[in-house]
């Protein structure tokens, strides 16, 4: 506690004496046209020689430049992207992204809170827009994420965010979609002392019928139309059950995705799969069942000694040969800005670059519920999106030049690009 006291001065000291975030835009101003770029449309199509036009936030047109007519006096703005790449705005799902700044310093993280029932918890309105993490995220085409509170058995709600903003109220794409439940782990581990292994069970066992009790009050508390008191817990419920929220349940192994899948059809609950490292497993009974997964890094070891060493790498393609709907996402704070090139290892292990391109846009729009409007580049959609000079999956060629939020054109200064011109400068690299 002392050395957290003492350090907390010295952080406050170091974010204050950086360069300030870039303020965010104001809405779009005129008519954009972006000719001649290859479009990675995010649902596995490209159009070689494209052009794409936007007004008031929104795609007016995505087509081939070389079978259309245009007008060219209807657009303000013109961009030349001539050997270019675009993409819709990637999302990044499973994150912490503005709710925690620095991990060794409790003062900058508001991720969770005490106590192991928390459905009530919004993360959204604990959404920091001066996080210095935010713009880095979004120098690599990352602008959209899912807010996510950490901690308890069931850890609140999250929300989509856009990484453009004042203030979390203006952040806010779509609030309160889902709530999170942490699954207890349900194995037990061997050991010598005598009765550990039965308290393990007994502590498993008592975890889920707990878990079990609040799911059958919350469902109670939803079938009674005037409650005589508001039970705030229960009302953030609610959505589970009238099926305007999905349970994201975190979770592993075959055995804890089984229980929670049949756990969710006991309730008619809308399940997502999150974490999934055994998902490939039981791809069968998800497809069944409908169930979509959000697995973690794809740059990371398997869970198990004796499993492939690139297993990681595989699981996306065999669940989308299963036909399981599925999004990657890369845990933690300062590494989510890597999930483009966690997509981009997906290529070389059974898919295409544009298969694996799906799982940070048209894929996660579709699990957070947010398809109508983002995930694609599509006529009638908001304009949400970046110009590359090169392979944006692919971390040697990746260079976002130009990224547009809802038609707004924002900044794509960071402390970090700060950092990099202030010290070529301090030794005569500039």
């Amino acid at each position: 506690m002392k050395k957290s006291l003492l350090l907390f001065p010295y952080v406050c000291l170091f974010l204050f004496t950086q360069a300030q975030n870039p303020a965010p835009v104001g809405s779009q101003k005129e008519s954009v046209i972006i000719m001649n770029a290859t479009a990675h449309l995010g649902n596995g199509q490209v159009i070689e020689n494209a052009v794409i036009a936007f007004e008031n936030g929104k795609l007016t047109l995505v087509a081939d430049a070389r079978i259309i007519k245009l007008d060219m006096s209807k657009y303000k703005s013109v961009i030349h992207a001539e050997g270019k790449h675009v993409y819709p705005g990637f999302i990044d799902c499973n994150s912490t992204l503005g709710l925690t700044e620095l991990d060794a310093a409790r003062a900058t993280s508001d991720n969770y809170e005490v106590g192991d029932f928390n459905s009530d918890v919004r993360s959204v309105i604990a959404y920091n827009t001066d996080s210095k993490i935010i713009p880095t995220v979004r120098s690599n085409g990352i602008l959209l994420a899912q807010i996510v509170p950490q901690g308890g058995t069931i850890s609140g709600q999250s929300s989509v965010v856009q990484l453009d903003a004042w203030n979390w109220e203006d952040a806010a794409y779509k609030t309160d979609e889902g709530i999170h439940l942490n699954w207890p782990r349900m194995f037990v581990i061997k050991s010598d002392a005598p009765g550990a292994e039965d308290t393990q069970r007994e502590n498993m066992n008592k975890a889920l019928n707990n878990i079990d009790r609040f799911f059958k009050e919350a469902k109670a508390y939803s079938l009674n139309a005037s409650p005589q008191e508001m039970n705030v817990r229960f009302e953030a419920m609610n959505g589970l059950f009238n099926g305007t929220k999905k349970l994201y349940v975190h979770c592993d192994y075959v055995k804890e995705i089984v229980a929670a899948v049949n756990f969710c059809k006991k309730y008619a609950i809308k399940l997502v799969i999150v974490g999934g490292d055994d998902s490939w497993r039981v791809a069968d009974l998800l497809k069944e069942n409908n169930v979509a997964v959000i697995l973690g890094r794809t740059h990371s070891l398997p869970p198990l000694q004796d499993e492939d060493t690139d297993l990681p790498y595989k699981i996306p393609a065999m669940l989308r040969q299963a036909g399981v709907t599925y999004a990657v996402s890369v845990d933690g704070s300062w590494q989510n800005r890597n999930l483009a090139f966690n997509a981009g290892t997906e290529a070389g292990y059974g898919l295409t670059k544009e298969d694996a391109l799906v799982s940070i846009t048209s894929a996660p729009a579709k699990i957070l519920g947010i398809d109508a409007t983002a995930g694609t580049l599509e006529a009638g959609k908001d304009a949400t999106l970046f110009i590359s000079t090169g392979d944006a999956l692919d971390m040697r060629t990746n260079n976002v030049e130009t990224a547009f939020i809802n038609g707004r054109q924002i900044n794509l200064d960071n402390v970090q690009k700060q950092l990099n011109e202030k010290y070529k400068a301090k030794y005569g690299l500039k």
